[in-house]
């Protein structure tokens, strides 16, 4: 087995590779003095399966340990921010909640928002699902299609609950809202349907609503 010193010279080398096999053997080993430079290799890997296997690693340590050090990377730099939500929804401590704020939720960096969109529908208690479901409500409409795709998917994972935020979502008098939100409660009808944002559909249903009635007789 490679020494301390050589597994975090590896974890810093220049081959992707390296850095994968480094942040695995810590985590098949795990040692609670190295959580602090996997939580800061984080912030700055720019491999995403390496960032993967860097989550796991942490997961595979008491969380009494990790959660403290991930909780202080929530106002830090964007990809800190990102890796740190996405690792405390692995290991899933309820405790960690509150740390999942309004702030997060609509943070304006897109893998931030993701990130906290995942980790809330994981972490949320009982009885506190409607809120969370208003608070992702208010993010319809924004951002590309896999942004999009993201917060559908996040707001279905929440259920029924989420009727009433996307019926006050159809009002919107952004169509893109709206095509949003139809477009999140055909998922919750059918998960297995395709996800389109219509914004023509929206308009149109929007014409249709302000078309004078026919009276009947």
């Amino acid at each position: 087995m490679p020494t301390t010193d050589q597994i975090l010279h590896a974890l810093s080398g220049p081959q992707s590779s390296t850095r994968l096999r480094a942040a695995m053997t810590i985590g098949t080993y795990p040692d609670a003095d190295l959580v602090p430079l996997l939580v800061q290799r984080c912030a700055v890997e720019p491999d995403f399966y390496v960032r993967d296997m860097l989550t796991w690693a942490l997961t595979r340590h008491p969380a009494e340990v990790t959660v403290p050090a991930l909780l202080a990377e929530l106002t830090g730099r964007r990809q800190a921010r990102s890796q740190a939500l996405h690792t405390l929804s692995k290991i899933g401590a309820a405790s960690t909640w509150p740390a999942i704020t309004r702030d997060l939720l609509t943070d304006p960096d897109p893998e931030t928002a993701k990130s906290a969109w995942r980790a809330a529908v994981v972490l949320v208690p009982d009885g506190e699902e409607e809120t969370l479901a208003t608070v992702l409500a208010s993010q319809l409409g924004r951002g590309d299609e896999d942004l999009q795709r993201s917060l559908s998917r996040a707001l279905v994972a929440l259920g029924e609950v989420i009727e009433p935020a996307l019926e006050h979502a159809a009002t919107s008098a952004d169509p893109v809202v709206v095509a949003h939100a139809l477009a999140t409660r055909r998922l919750l009808e059918d998960p297995d349907s395709g996800f389109t944002v219509s914004v023509d559909e929206a308009l149109r249903l929007r014409s249709l609503a302000a078309a004078p009635q026919e009276e009947a007789g």
